[in-house]
C-alpha cells in the first residue's frame, strides 16, 4: 500500500454521491452572481468554514521533502563578479538573499511572511530595488536596501494599488516606476529621486504602459498593451514630451521591443510578418529578420545595458535553447558547454555586460546555475542545487508525445510514467494557465510527486497556448474556442482508449490552475462523462461574471482574449462551466486564494454553491492569505497533499 493513502482527511466531503439531475438544454449563468473580488466580497464566516484540513504526518513529510529539492535562485550580479542577490524559498516564503563570492554560503537579506524578491540593482552596485507582495493580492510594493542588508526604505507602496519598477537611470540617481495610483485601469509613470525621495510624474497619458527600454533619460520605447499579446509601441521624447507611433497602432499585433547597437535601430520580436516569433531589425521604417527562419518560436530577447550582445530564446517543442549575436555584426556567439540539460536560460546580465548568469535544467536534472564571464570565457557555478533525501536521477523522464483532436490536429503533451501499476496507471491530466501559456519539458517535483503516487502524469499544450505559431495560438480567441475546446475532451477519449491494460480503461482526472482550472472546469462540466475526477485551482466558473470583477487593469485583456461580455455574450455563456452545471457526474474539489485580483474567490464560491446543491462529492479549501495559487510553504503542501489524496480517493479505489 502506497503512504500516500494512510490515515487521509475527508476532504470537506459532501454527503454520499448523487448523480446530477439530467436537462437538455443548459440554463444560462447569471450575470450578476457576485460582485466585486478579494476579501471584502466574502464574509469572514464563509472564509473560516473553508480552511484545509490537516494532512496525514506522511502525505506531508513526503511533500515537504519535495519541496526542499529546489535550484539554486535566480538573481542580479554585480558589475566586478564579485557578488549576486537572488531569490530562495527555503525560509518557506520566497526572499532575498545575498553571496559574496562563488560557493560562498549566502546572507539571507530580507525576512517576514510577505513574499519579496530583487527586481534591480543601481549601476554602482550599492542600492537594491525589491519588490514587495501581501497575501498574494498583486499590489506590490517598490523598496530600496543597501546591498550590505538593514531596514528597507519604502519608495510606494499603497493599498490596492500596483508599483513596478521600469528601470534604474543609467546615473543611478534615480528610479522610474509605474503604477496604477490615478486610475485602476491605467499605468502612469514616476520619476523617484533617490537623494530626496521625492516622486514626480513624467508621463501620465491613459492606457497599459510600460517602458521596453530607454535611451538615458531622453528617450523611452513606451508599450501600451491593448489586448492579450496585443501591443502598440511608441517612442517617447521626454524633454519635448512628444509621442511617435512606430508599430502596432491600428492593428492586432504582438511585439517586444529595445533599442539596438545602431543609432536609430530597433529590435523587434514579432509574429506579424509569419506564423512564428522571429527576431527583426527596424530600421528606416522596414524590418529585416535577424535571426534564422525557423519552426519554432523565439519566445524572449534582451540585450545588454552595453548594446554589446542579444540574447534570444529559442521555443523548440516545448524546450528551451539560449542563443547569443553579437549586437553590431549580427553574428553568433558560442556559449559555454554546460552540463547536459533539456533547457538552457539567460537569467540575468551584469549593469556592464561582463557577467550572465545561465540556468540549466532537465526532467532528471535539477536546476543549475552558472555564471559566465565573457572577458576571461570561463564559466563558473555559483551554488549547486540541493535535493536531500532525494534522488532526481531517478524522477520520470518527460516525454513528448501527441494525441489527435477530432479534427485530426496532433495535440502536444508532455507524459511522465511511473515505473509500473497493479493494472492500468490512473491518469491525471493537467491544464496549464494562460490560456497564452505552454507545459515545457524539464524539472518538476512537482510532477514527480504525482508519479511517485502512482499516476501517470499528463501536460497538454492545447490549441491556444503559446510556441506553436500564431494559427494555433490565436485558435481559441474569443467565440473561437467553441471551435477547439473540444481538445480537452479529446484528451480523455485517447487516453481511455489506448492507455488500457487487460482490456480495462485507465481511471482518469483532470486539474490544472488559472485557465487550467478553467479547463478543468469545462471536462467536468462541458464534456462531463471524459474524466472520473477533478481538481481545479483559481479557475473561471462564469466567463461573463469573471470579466465583469476581475480587476480593472486586466479586463482589457481578458476581454480580448476571451470575447467581448455585450457583443460575444452568447458564446459566453455557452463556455462558462456553470452554464452545464446539470451535466455534472464526478466528484470535484475547489481550491482558491481568497485575495486573487485576476480569478475572483465569487468563481470559486458560486460553483461550490451549485456543487453543493447537487450534492456532488469534492469540496472546497479557501486560502485566506493567498492569492492566485498559493504561494506560502503551508499553502503549497496544503494544495499538492489534498489533489493528490483526493485523485487517489477517487482513481484509484478498488
Amino acid at each position: 500500500m502506497s503512504k500516500w493513502s494512510l490515515a487521509l482527511p475527508c476532504l470537506i466531503a459532501f454527503s454520499a454521491h448523487a448523480d446530477a439531475p439530467k436537462k437538455t438544454q443548459p440554463t444560462a449563468p447569471a450575470g450578476g452572481g457576485y460582485t466585486g473580488l478579494g476579501a471584502d466580497s466574502v464574509p469572514a464566516s464563509e472564509i473560516a468554514k473553508f480552511a484545509a484540513p490537516p494532512l496525514d504526518e506522511h502525505v506531508s513529510r513526503k511533500i515537504q521533502a519535495m519541496l526542499d529539492v529546489r535550484g539554486p535562485g535566480n538573481g542580479v550580479i554585480t558589475s566586478k563578479g564579485d557578488r549576486m542577490v537572488f531569490g530562495s524559498r527555503v525560509t518557506g516564503t520566497a526572499q532575498v538573499w545575498r553571496q559574496d563570492g562563488a560557493m560562498k554560503f549566502p546572507v539571507q537579506l530580507t525576512a517576514g511572511e510577505d513574499r519579496t524578491s530583487v527586481v534591480g540593482i543601481t549601476p554602482d552596485d550599492k542600492w537594491l530595488v525589491l519588490s514587495r507582495d501581501v497575501g498574494g493580492q498583486e499590489n506590490p510594493g517598490l523598496y530600496l536596501m543597501s546591498i550590505e542588508g538593514g531596514p528597507l526604505k519604502q519608495v510606494q507602496h499603497l493599498p490596492k494599488v500596483q508599483t513596478a519598477l521600469e528601470y534604474v537611470s543609467d546615473d543611478g540617481k534615480a528610479l522610474y516606476l509605474r503604477s496604477n495610483d490615478v486610475d485602476a485601469a491605467s499605468y502612469a509613470i514616476y520619476r523617484y529621486d533617490l537623494a530626496s525621495g521625492k516622486r514626480e510624474l513624467v508621463f501620465g497619458e491613459k492606457g497599459l504602459w510600460s517602458i521596453a527600454d530607454h535611451v538615458g533619460d531622453t528617450k523611452w520605447l513606451l508599450a501600451k498593451a491593448i489586448g492579450s499579446m496585443q501591443v502598440e509601441i511608441y517612442e517617447y521624447d521626454l524633454a519635448a514630451k512628444k509621442l511617435t507611433p512606430i508599430l502596432g497602432q491600428g492593428e492586432k499585433e504582438s511585439y517586444d521591443v529595445a533599442y539596438g547597437a545602431k543609432p536609430g535601430q530597433i529590435l523587434v520580436l514579432t509574429n506579424k510578418p509569419s506564423d512564428f516569433f522571429r527576431l527583426y531589425a527596424l530600421e528606416g521604417g522596414k524590418l529585416s529578420p535577424i535571426t534564422p527562419e525557423m519552426k519554432f518560436d523565439i519566445d524572449s530577447f534582451a540585450i545588454d545595458d552595453p548594446r554589446g550582445r542579444i540574447y534570444y530564446r529559442i521555443n523548440e517543442h516545448g524546450y528551451a535553447k539560449t542563443k547569443v549575436l553579437d549586437a553590431k555584426t549580427l553574428k553568433e556567439l558560442p556559449l559555454p558547454t554546460l552540463p547536459a540539460a533539456e533547457n538552457t536560460v539567460l537569467v540575468g546580465v551584469s549593469h556592464n555586460g561582463r557577467f550572465i548568469q545561465l540556468a540549466t535544467d532537465g526532467s532528471t536534472l535539477a536546476p543549475q546555475s552558472v555564471v559566465y564571464d565573457w572577458q576571461t570565457n570561463k564559466p563558473t557555478t555559483w551554488r549547486v542545487p540541493m535535493t536531500p533525501e532525494v534522488d532526481v536521477s531517478t524522477f520520470a523522464k518527460a516525454s513528448l508525445e501527441y494525441y489527435p483532436a477530432r479534427d485530426g490536429t496532433k495535440i502536444p503533451m508532455f507524459v511522465r510514467r511511473p515505473k509500473a501499476c497493479n493494472g492500468p496507471c490512473p491518469v491525471v491530466v493537467e491544464f496549464h494557465g494562460g490560456p497564452e501559456g505552454q507545459s515545457q519539458a524539464g524539472f518538476s517535483a512537482g510532477a514527480q510527486l504525482y508519479v511517485d503516487a502512482g499516476f501517470t502524469f499528463v501536460q497538454p499544450n492545447v490549441r491556444g497556448s503559446t510556441g506553436y505559431g500564431k494559427a494555433w495560438l490565436h485558435a481559441d480567441d474569443g467565440p473561437k474556442r467553441l471551435d477547439v475546446v473540444s481538445d480537452i475532451e479529446d484528451c480523455a477519449k485517447f487516453i481511455r482508449a489506448n492507455w488500457g491494460k487487460d482490456g480495462k480503461a485507465p481511471k482518469i482526472g483532470v486539474s490544472g490552475g488559472s485557465y487550467g482550472g478553467y479547463a478543468s472546469l469545462m471536462g467536468m462540466t462541458y464534456f462531463a462523462g471524459a474524466y472520473d475526477a477533478g481538481v481545479e485551482n483559481v479557475g473561471i466558473s462564469n466567463l461573463i461574471t469573471f470579466l465583469q470583477n476581475t480587476a480593472p487593469y486586466r479586463r482589457i485583456l481578458r476581454i480580448s482574449e476571451y470575447g467581448d461580455p455585450e457583443k460575444d455574450r452568447e458564446a459566453l455563456i455557452k463556455l462558462s462551466p456553470i452554464t452545464h452545471i446539470s451535466k455534472i457526474k464526478a466528484p470535484l474539489l475547489v481550491i482558491q486564494g481568497v485575495n486573487d485580483p485576476r480569478v475572483p474567490v465569487g468563481e470559486a464560491m458560486q460553483i461550490y454553491k451549485e456543487l453543493e446543491r447537487r450534492k456532488i462529492p469534492g469540496g472546497m479549501i479557501l486560502f485566506p492569505d493567498e492569492g492566485h495559487g498559493a504561494s506560502k510553504r503551508g499553502n503549497i503542501v496544503a494544495t499538492i497533499g489534498h489533489s493528490i489524496a483526493f485523485f487517489q480517493k477517487h482513481l484509484m479505489a478498488k
